[in-house]
């Protein structure tokens, strides 16, 4: 197809066309850029955050939480209220990016390009075998879509230059004594408590829920009875691991590698020396005349068998290895001056010295302390080794040219996977129903669920493009089935709905029973009977802690919010419990204990200090600042 319309184009009619329609575009377009709506979301101070970066940020946000909760995440984003609040933080946080990077740059806080590419090279994710490989950091960015080094570089700078204004803020924060001990104070009280609780479930009995009711909750909540949109696609895998079981290695094969890569499995010789130095003047004849007699007495002092650490302890200007009789440690060729490895390295025998050797710093007198000679491993030692790397070297080449192969196919043929699946040997698969969140491997990939829903592959179905899910496992995706988002009929729904709807009534009943309870109880009357009624007593609890583990988290949150209760007046409130029950709670007495102040509580309010210090920092910038923003809807995507 894509030959035929390659063929019909070269034609001179067509280019005329061709050359009609650039044209139009090119008057056009200028004054369509020139007059373009502002579709940012936020400017701040005259600077514009776009829409592209809230919708990136958006994303990204969106995945770190569905991975962080799932199907809870799931839930929450069928609350139009929680998604909001949701946009509006994601909105928030890119204002405060760029109010902190203005600072930055008022600060003149600068980061240089050689700490860039220092900080670049040491990156761990960019190494192979503990050295830098640009191939593996090309690959790496470009995943994670980076299409060119500079704007790689560009992110980073920005991010080093936030984490240097932010280091300097905090690293500055610290708490004083007398604060850790009254956190320390806080922190190890315990109350003693009493508290009944009130079932919600007794009053469902009681409850009656209208059709019209189901309805008007039906239509006021929507988005929570919403069938999210769902795909279901066709793909090739091509994969590493599935290519390392068809590859042969011979021995042969092994052995070029070995002779080619002998070095990584050769130990060079290593040798440790020991030196006495005496320093001269450089250019002072008389300076170095001097010394050199010096270095003569020691070649003297050596022969007449003194020992050489004596000598270096007490003669040597490099007093640092002096203290420890002239030891340099292992040497490597190129770390010392030319004429000092070359006699150093003339040694042979442990014990041996050298004459007399210039440098630039002075005279030296060389002694090998210990010999490591060179180490080869054998081929049959390593052969396993070697077959393994070299099945994986040559999967991994072959992996690279078969997903060209899969690419350049699946991109001529697009009107099906059969062709770029018989190019690659491979089988076309079909996945179970996909939705944007939630998947398992490698449908959790967010390229890959992009691309399962991209306008390529849901309206044009066209092949999509090759997804590189790592540098062992790439994709090629097209439709099967698509299924639409969709509200869930009130006849599907109906018996769920009415199940919240009895189970919020019967927590209001309950609510109106234990506010009432709680006045006559605050009033100094006696419960207990009013209590019984409702299947509720008192349960006492003493030297209760804040973090409790054996109480539901919102009675103890309750009881440590509580005033110290006071002669003559009750400390008691109500609070709702997490299964939707009632209770009221009491605290009775308040325990202090004197207690040592732990370091890491220390450390923790030292962060909690510095993280407060970060905010009012943020904070003062914002009030400072002009900022203006737009509601933001979400993106058309989701």
């Amino acid at each position: 197809m894509l030959e035929d319309i390659r063929e019909s184009s070269q034609g001179l009619t067509a280019k005329i066309i061709l050359g009609l329609i650039i044209l139009t575009f090119a008057v056009a377009g200028i004054g369509s850029y020139t007059n373009s709506v502002d579709t940012s979301v936020a400017t701040v101070n005259g600077e514009k955050i776009s829409q592209q970066e809230f919708n990136k940020a958006y994303q990204a946000r969106r995945n770190q939480m569905a991975q962080q909760f799932g199907e809870m995440f799931d839930t929450l984003s069928n609350d139009s209220n929680y998604m909001a609040n949701f946009r509006q933080g994601v909105l928030e946080n890119l204002i405060n990016e760029k109010l902190i990077d203005q600072s930055a740059q008022n600060l003149a806080i600068r980061v240089s390009d050689e700490r860039i590419k220092e900080t670049i090279r040491s990156m761990p994710e960019f190494q192979v075998d503990g050295a830098f490989d640009n191939n593996r950091y090309l690959a790496i960015i470009n995943q994670a879509g980076f299409f060119q080094s500079s704007g790689f570089r560009d992110y980073l700078r920005v991010e080093m230059s936030r984490r240097q204004l932010s280091q300097a803020l905090v690293a500055t924060e610290f708490s004083l004594p007398y604060q850790e001990a009254l956190q320390q104070k806080l922190q190890s009280q315990t109350r003693n408590i009493r508290f009944a609780t009130v079932s919600s479930k007794k009053f469902e009995a009681d409850v009656d829920v209208s059709e019209d009711e189901v309805k008007t909750y039906y239509l006021a909540n929507q988005v929570r009875f919403e069938n999210k949109e769902k795909v279901k696609v066709n793909f090739i895998r091509l994969s590493v691991d599935d290519i390392a079981k068809d590859i042969i290695v011979s021995d042969d094969d092994i052995a070029t590698y070995y002779q080619n890569n002998i070095a990584s499995y050769t130990q060079t010789e290593q040798r440790r020396v020991s030196h006495v130095l005496i320093e001269f003047s450089e250019g002072d004849s008389d300076s170095e005349s001097s010394a050199k007699t010096q270095a003569e007495s020691v070649l003297a002092r050596l022969s007449q068998g003194e020992d050489f650490a004596a000598l270096a302890k007490e003669l040597s200007n490099d007093t640092f290895s002096g203290e420890n009789g002239g030891d340099l440690d292992y040497l490597e060729l190129g770390v010392m001056e030319e004429s000092f490895d070359e006699a150093a390295f003339a040694l042979t025998t442990v014990g041996d010295t050298t004459g007399l050797v210039k440098t630039s710093f002075g005279y030296h007198v060389i002694k090998l302390t210990e010999l490591k000679a060179e180490i080869v491993q054998s081929l049959a030692d390593v052969k396993e080794e070697l077959r393994t790397k070299v099945s994986s070297e040559k999967a991994q080449d072959k992996f690279y040219e078969q997903t060209q192969e899969m690419a350049r196919v699946s991109f001529e043929f697009p009107d099906s996977l059969d062709d770029a699946a018989n190019e690659v040997n491979g089988k076309v698969e079909m996945s179970s129903w996909l939705s944007r969140v939630g998947n398992a491997a490698p449908f959790d990939n967010v390229k890959v669920i992009d691309a399962a829903f991209s306008a390529l592959v849901l309206q044009d179905n066209m092949n999509s493009d090759v997804i590189e899910v790592s540098d062992t496992v790439a994709l090629v995706l097209r439709l099967n089935t698509y299924q639409e988002a969709n509200v869930k009929p009130i006849a599907e729904v109906e018996a769920q709905i009415k199940t919240i709807l009895v189970a919020q009534k019967a927590t209001e009943k309950a609510k109106v029973t234990i506010d009432e309870l709680l006045a006559q109880f605050k009033a100094g009357n006696d419960i207990t009977e009013q209590l019984t009624q409702n299947y509720a007593s008192f349960t006492v609890k003493e030297n209760v802690a804040r973090y409790s583990a054996d109480l539901d988290q919102s009675i103890t949150r309750e009881a440590f919010v509580l005033p110290h209760p006071v002669e003559g007046v009750v400390s008691a409130s109500t609070v709702a419990l997490s299964n939707g029950d009632l209770a009221i709670v009491e605290v009775q007495a308040v325990n202090e204990s004197e207690a040592e102040v732990d370091p890491q509580l220390a450390q923790q309010q030292t962060s909690q200090l510095a993280q407060s210090a970060y905010k009012s920092y943020v904070d003062s910038l914002k009030a400072d600042a002009k900022i203006t923003s737009k509601a933001i809807a979400a993106p058309t995507n989701y």
